[in-house]
């Protein structure tokens, strides 16, 4: 009986196992390369985001994910253009950017925007701090 209760164990977490791993694959495709998502599945991720940190009625939900969509789009373009310098792209992303900040301030209310621009202040904070850490560790 104790046998077959670790059998029954074993097999139980290796099929575990198992599951865990293959729901880390799925973000690389058959050849072991990174997947990356289209534009829109990126926009449906950053709405959905958006609904929850900031509790969006339907009207506004719809509003921020067409917003999303579109800026998202043009900033593929923006990625995929190679007659651009990457300095020009930059430019254009924050530009685009600034867009999409200036087109969440007619469908927000002043409450959310405030907690959407607090948050992407926290998140740029973090970015500028782990580029930071990068220089130092190139430098040293």
């Amino acid at each position: 009986m104790k046998k077959y209760m670790i059998c029954v164990s074993s097999m139980l977490l290796c099929m575990l196992f198992g599951i865990h791993s293959n729901s880390i694959a799925q973000t690389r495709d058959s050849t072991g390369k990174k997947v990356h998502w289209t534009a829109e599945e990126r926009a449906d991720k950053m709405s959905d985001k958006l609904d929850r940190r900031l509790n969006l009625s339907k009207e506004q939900d719809k509003e921020i994910h067409i917003i999303n969509t579109d800026i998202t789009k043009k900033i593929d373009a923006v990625k995929t253009n190679t007659s651009l310098a990457k300095k020009d792209k930059m430019q254009q992303i924050k530009a685009l950017n600034e867009e999409r900040s200036q087109r969440f301030k007619s469908v927000l209310t002043a409450d959310q925007y405030k907690k959407w621009n607090d948050w992407e202040m926290q998140k740029k904070e973090r970015l500028e701090a782990k580029m930071e850490k990068k220089q130092q560790k190139r430098n040293s």
